[in-house]
């Protein structure tokens, strides 16, 4: 079975560290360590992680249509981005639903690069190509010419500068979803790690923590992950897997593709945000493709997020159904994992990062995730979750795990 998964770079690094690996988009890639999950989720939000991600995929978008054609495939306005920032959106079909979900960089007026999820380079490129019919713009698949790796965390910014040229010119200023440097050296404007390679140091990340995502060409990634790995040391830097990565960003109330979104209309959820309405209204300030349909809707879904009582889960799909507290069925489970970081004190969702915790409460982790019900809910409704014989209460919530870093400006970390 591991012979016909794909390998990432680290592939050999992650067996060798004792990895428990498994499937992940056609990929051999960690689930956890010997830390195991609690442990790496909990060093993402008191300290810092390391994520191999090389199994997302890149597509390069460049030529004077490029800034066109994004802003007719993608959901996020790409022509009013500037130079040097980045944004999450979505690829829609004409119906309105989600192909994938994606984060945009622009380089300059006419080059762009496209980061899409596993498995999805071959497949966003030729819905790039579809559209793109005599607009004058080159779409290149750099799928597997690059590798990337996530550190999140607060101390992420230590960590990172260790293995950076010119620390202190990068890190001048970097707000969030902002990015520097260029695989391609002529382009980098000398962003590189300290032996001279480029790279993309990018503020963005899937855990809702503080942190940064670093491309870099395949060949190169190994070294730098060792070299992270020694220069986090002294903040207790530790490899995770995806077993964490998919905890936190739940915690942090951010999607799975083709799980939280996918083959169904891409509106009435907690990411509206990556949708151009207008401010006040469910009008959009740009037409894009599926945003008739989307307008049009008769039949209406609607995805909430929600926190649990306890630890206590169900599985995620179909079988785990959602009912209210009169028993009836309303829809189903999309995602239900556990959030170690929280717990609720005096009914409120408080995390490990929460200023002046009092001295006796206990973060023991709180179960969360979303679901997918055929009517509109008040936040604070409550509900139980169904799957066979297991059975937890959960309520509503428009947001999950408070007091999360990602968006402090970089002073506050150095």
């Amino acid at each position: 079975m591991t012979d016909n998964l794909r390998k990432t770079p680290l592939h050999a690094w992650h067996r060798n560290a004792g990895a428990n690996m498994a499937d992940f988009g056609g990929f051999d890639m960690p689930l956890w360590y010997d830390t195991g999950v609690k442990t790496e989720h909990l060093a993402v939000l008191i300290s810092a992680g390391m994520f191999d991600t090389s199994h997302m995929d890149c597509i390069r978008v460049r030529g004077k249509d490029s800034p066109a054609l994004l802003d007719f495939c993608f959901t996020r306005h790409i022509s009013d981005l500037s130079s040097g920032r980045c944004a999450y959106g979505a690829f829609l079909d004409a119906q309105g639903h989600c192909i994938d979900d994606a984060i945009v960089y622009r380089f300059s007026d006419v080059s762009f690069m496209v980061c899409v999820n596993a498995g999805m380079g071959a497949s966003i490129t030729r819905h790039l190509v579809l559209h793109s019919n005599e607009k004058s713009v080159e779409i290149k698949d750099l799928s597997e010419q690059l590798a990337k790796l996530d550190v999140q965390g607060k101390n992420a910014l230590k960590i990172v500068s260790g293995v950076i040229r010119d620390k202190e010119t990068v890190f001048n200023t970097m707000p969030y979803f902002s990015f520097k440097g260029d695989l391609e050296p002529e382009a980098s404007n000398g962003v590189s790690l300290v032996d001279g390679t480029p790279v993309i140091v990018s503020r963005t990340g899937y855990t809702g923590e503080f942190g940064f995502e670093i491309f870099i060409v395949p060949d190169k990634v190994e070294k730098l992950w060792c070299n992270l790995l020694d220069a986090g040391s002294p903040y207790g830097l530790i490899p995770c897997g995806l077993g964490a990565r998919d905890s936190l960003r739940a915690g942090a109330c951010l999607p799975l593709s083709h799980q939280d979104i996918g083959h169904f209309p891409f509106i009435n959820h907690p990411w509206e945000f990556a949708l151009p309405f207008k401010a006040g209204t469910r009008r959009f300030t740009k037409t894009f493709l599926g945003s008739q349909s989307l307008m049009d809707l008769e039949q209406q879904s609607f995805t909430y997020a929600f926190v649990g009582d306890s630890l206590r889960k169900v599985t995620a799909g179909d079988a785990a159904r959602v009912l209210t507290e009169q028993g009836k069925d309303i829809g189903m489970v999309l995602t239900c994992a556990t959030d170690m970081g929280i717990f609720w004190h005096e009914d409120t969702i408080i995390s490990v990062n929460t200023p002046n915790l009092p001295p006796d409460v206990t973060i023991k982790g709180l179960a969360c995730g979303f679901v997918m019900v055929n009517q509109p809910l008040d936040m604070g409704t409550r509900l139980s979750l169904v799957e066979g014989k297991r059975k937890i209460g959960v309520r509503l919530v428009s947001d999950i795990r408070p007091d999360r870093t990602a968006r402090l400006a970089i002073k506050h970390f150095k």
